[in-house]
């Protein structure tokens, strides 16, 4: 602490001497912006320390305790406060929410200076057979067809927060076959490797999946370290949503480990969790596969968020073979009432390799709550549970339905997709996976607002208050981490795996994005039934050196960049490089 306090002392006093030497009598030029005496934590997880943080352009030049000698064209009274990097979400799903609005309240709000996006479905590429991408703010449209032009086109609009992206394997695999959940064959491999390898020359920093889903169950093992020996090439990353978080938790782990181990690529495993009743209190066994494997040498590591609920969509209680096609294959399926026998055997018996959120929650109606916005028919169960959904629509109905029938015509008349919040990991196991050092922190949230077109639905609550529940409830009330771990595991960790070598650190040279914040009242809001509530304690958000939170108002700046992968310009102000 003395060795970091002395540095900034001694910084300015070099620069004092030097300029008296040449018999110039003022002081040292001003700093843009200066911190003054906050309770410095920054990003290492080294304890905290009292000092300074000065600020020029969009970059920090020295931290630790400045002295009288330091001046500055804006100071920031930090006294009381903790100063720490910018948090970097490394799981959310922005990517058309930042389009629509730059201001990323939900986020700016929690601290957060960087979002990752991409997985399964990347805002490119979006070529072949893949939808063209076109979003509007103010009656604007963007367009584009590549990861490339998405970043081009998110610059051009305007963002407050910096943004990296994975491509989504969901993504490639809609290019080359479409709606088809086939395993795609070798042709359409190579097709998907020559994507990929786009991707990544845009600026991707690796490959990420969701292997769960209908349309990425059938990709083998075989075929993803193909597609991650494209990612080797450019220094990326492989994430992954694992095939299964349920019964075969351990078998899909070491699909993720093996994956890593035969490509020679990080893997970074997504919102690490056993999400079936019948397993919970393993994650002490999770935990010893990936150790074992860093042991190794394998370097694989994973990511949580703060929660013991889920979110996924309605439509995932029903089998993979009834997506085939599309969502107009999967209504008519529904509708088929010759198909309804087969579809309630499995959904209640389950079948191999089969991610099954019905039984993971033990045939449960009141863990599922509705997170979706309804249509005009289903209004008024918004918010609510299914167990409450299914009693409505069985009052006054004879016989009474089988819930599964209510569950396919709800499915029906929400045109099959229904967002919805699932109970089903435990704290216990959160919080063991939470420690283990090598564990990050992501929201797998989006940019979000309590008021205007981006208050949607009724969302989880993880959207407006990950990063504050970390630092309030398991750092400050339950001291299951000290904040200075808490801090590491949303900066420099998540900073580290993805290859951001400037940013995640408060340190001289280093981007200036920085959170500020009240470790007495730092806390989320937002619950499970009243989303809509931002996080409080969070004082000042600085992005590339520029205020875009202030004393818990967001401001109109929009300083955030594209940090693509590999690649250092003006345009994207940032070097992304990869170390092993």
């Amino acid at each position: 602490m003395r060795f970091r306090v002395r540095v900034g002392w001694m910084l300015l006093a070099s620069v004092a001497a030097s300029s008296l030497a040449f018999g110039q009598e003022q002081r040292p030029e001003a700093f843009d912006l200066l911190i003054r005496g906050g309770k410095i934590v920054d990003g290492t997880g080294n304890p905290w320390f009292e000092g300074d943080v000065a600020i020029r352009g969009d970059r920090i030049e020295a931290v630790g305790w400045l002295g009288s000698l330091a001046t500055a064209r804006r100071v920031i009274d930090a006294k009381g406060l903790v100063v720490a990097p910018g948090f970097i979400d490394i799981h959310s799903h922005s990517d058309m929410t930042l389009l629509e609005d730059g201001s990323a309240q939900s986020k700016i709000r929690q601290g957060v200076t960087t979002e990752v996006l991409g997985e399964d479905t990347s805002a490119g590429p979006a070529k072949g057979k893949g939808r063209p991408r076109t979003v509007s703010r103010g009656g604007a449209p963007a367009t584009w067809t590549t990861l490339g032009g998405y970043f081009d086109a998110l610059e051009r609009q305007g963002v407050a927060v910096n943004v990296a992206s994975y491509v989504g394997l969901g993504t490639l695999l809609e290019c080359v076959q479409g709606d088809a959940l086939d395993r795609p064959d070798a042709a359409r491999l190579e097709e998907m490797k020559v994507l990929l390898d786009e991707a990544m020359r845009d600026g991707a920093i690796g490959l990420a999946t969701m292997l769960a889903s209908p349309r990425e169950l059938a990709v083998t093992t075989d075929d993803l370290v193909e597609l991650c020996q494209v990612v080797k090439r450019h220094g990326g990353l492989y994430s992954s949503h694992i095939r299964n978080e349920g019964v075969d938790v351990f078998k899909a782990v070491e699909e993720a480990i093996m994956i890593g181990r035969r490509a020679n690529v990080p893997v970074d495993i997504i919102h690490l969790k056993i999400a079936d009743e019948s397993l919970w209190g393993r994650m002490k066994d999770v935990v010893s596969l990936i150790e074992t494997a860093r042991t190794e040498g394998i370097n694989v590591q994973a990511n949580v968020y703060p929660y013991t609920r889920g979110n996924n969509d309605l439509v995932t209680i029903i089998p993979p073979w009834a997506h085939e096609g599309g969502t107009a294959q999967l209504i008519a399926r529904l509708k088929d009432r010759s198909l309804r026998d087969r579809l309630k055997h499995d959904i209640r018996t389950g079948l191999p390799g089969w991610y099954n959120h019905y039984t993971a929650v033990g045939g449960d109606w009141s863990r599922m709550l509705i997170s979706a916005r309804l249509s005009p028919v289903n209004k008024q169960f918004q918010g609510q549970t299914m167990d409450r959904i299914i009693a409505a629509k069985s009052t006054g109905v004879n016989p009474v339905p089988d819930p599964l029938d209510v569950l396919f015509d709800f499915l029906i008349d929400e045109h099959g997709r229904v967002s919805t919040i699932y109970a089903h990991h435990h704290e216990t196991d959160m919080n063991l996976a939470l420690v283990q050092p090598w564990c990050s922190i992501g929201s797998d949230g989006s940019a979000l607002a309590i008021e205007g077109p981006l208050r949607r639905g009724h969302p989880h609550p993880r959207n407006f208050g990950t990063f504050p529940r970390v630092l309030g409830e398991y750092a400050r009330n339950r001291k299951l981490l000290r904040l200075e771990d808490a801090v590491r595991k949303m900066t420099s960790l998540n900073a580290a795996k993805i290859g951001l070598t400037n940013r995640g650190l408060l340190r001289p040279g280093q981007y200036a994005d920085i959170s500020i914040f009240d470790p007495n009242t730092v806390i989320d809001q937002s619950t499970y039934l009243e989303p809509f509530q931002y996080s409080t304690g969070i004082a000042f958000v600085l992005v590339n050196g520029e205020p875009v939170l202030e004393k818990g108002g967001v401001l109109p700046a929009r300083p955030g960049h594209a940090l693509r992968h590999g690649r250092s310009s003006s345009t994207s102000k940032t070097s992304i490089e990869r170390g092993n």
